[in-house]
């Protein structure tokens, strides 16, 4: 997973009036199921088709979106030990407040945080 800056991720999606958002949305998607790996829940398999289906739905399926990746950041968030705050809720306020922007700053973060975390390996019990 590859750390990004959220300084950068805010003025390219500004500059690029919103181009360079729906490129980071296409590749968080991405990488975030190649890190789920075998614990991949298969709601979001490709970031091309995650961004077909949000312009499909006029952007209904971008709401579904950000709470399926809440949920799949907290399990990669566990993998590493980490304590995050991913509520899909959260994001899903955000967005239908015209701030989605700011959602997507808070998820990068969270991906910043996984991506510094080496995962913890349990034994078995």
């Amino acid at each position: 997973m590859k750390k990004r800056s959220i300084g950068a991720l805010i003025l390219l999606s500004i500059i690029t009036c919103g181009i360079y958002a729906l490129y980071w949305f296409v590749v968080t998607t991405d990488e975030i199921e190649d890190a789920l790996g075998s614990k991949s829940d298969g709601a979001c398999k490709s970031g091309g088709m995650a961004l077909l289906l949000s312009i499909v739905t006029c952007g209904i399926y971008t709401f579904y979106w950000y709470y399926k990746e809440a949920q799949r950041i907290e399990i990669l968030n566990e993998e590493r030990g980490l304590r995050g705050n991913t509520e899909g809720w959260l994001y899903i306020v955000l967005c239908l407040l015209g701030l989605e922007i700011v959602a997507m700053a808070i998820l990068q973060d969270q991906l910043n945080q996984i991506a510094d975390a080496p995962v913890i390996i349990k034994d078995a019990e």
